[in-house]
């Protein structure tokens, strides 16, 4: 969260875990279902991860769930407008969300796959690809980035598996995920 947002909100609401991982031709994009409020989990199998554009794009998110569906709907109105540009799409939406008054009071973050190409989308205008064919977002990213960076070295792992051990790992250490996970697959 950003520092223009209350401090009440802060404490209240807690992110989520988001791993996209591309090897070996597949690219996989992970969620896990935890909600939390303060100390209190409220939900244990909330769906983060979505699949987009006739299915050939997938999407997660992380921060405020209606912010995140509004950015969602977005993206698939973007992804109609430039069909088979994901790139464009995103930096687009990007665009939109910097500048428009009511957008960029949202607090989210996107993970977007499709194809070969995975983009880290937010506020401030980051459409971001990863150097190694992994990115994360949200509370637990950092921890299932570094296991995945990790095990894609691995021989023998696909992007899938890689994925759910990494968010497994993830949600050994970070109290704001769990391990009912949504996995999509491209």
């Amino acid at each position: 969260m950003n520092s223009q947002h209350s401090a009440s909100s802060e404490a209240l609401w807690h992110g989520t875990t988001i791993l996209a991982v591309r090897k070996g031709g597949q690219t996989v994009i992970a969620g896990d279902g935890q909600v939390s409020m303060g100390q209190t989990v409220v939900k244990g199998n909330a769906r983060k991860v979505r699949r987009l554009a006739g299915g050939k794009v997938i999407a997660g998110f992380a921060g405020a769930t209606a912010d995140a569906f509004t950015l969602i709907e977005r993206l698939e109105a973007k992804l109609e407008q430039h069909p088979d540009q994901l790139a464009r799409a995103c930096v687009d939406l990007a665009k939109d969300w910097r500048t428009d008054r009511y957008l960029r009071r949202l607090e989210a973050m996107l993970l977007v796959a499709g194809g070969d190409q995975i983009f880290t989308v937010t506020g401030v205008g980051d459409v971001l690809e990863p150097d190694r064919g992994v990115a994360a977002i949200g509370s637990g990213g950092n921890y299932a980035l570094a296991a995945a960076r990790a095990l894609i070295e691995v021989e023998g792992l696909t992007a899938e598996q890689i994925a759910r051990k990494a968010m497994e790992i993830a949600a050994e250490i970070c109290v704001y995920t769990n391990g009912s996970l949504t996995v999509e697959t491209l």
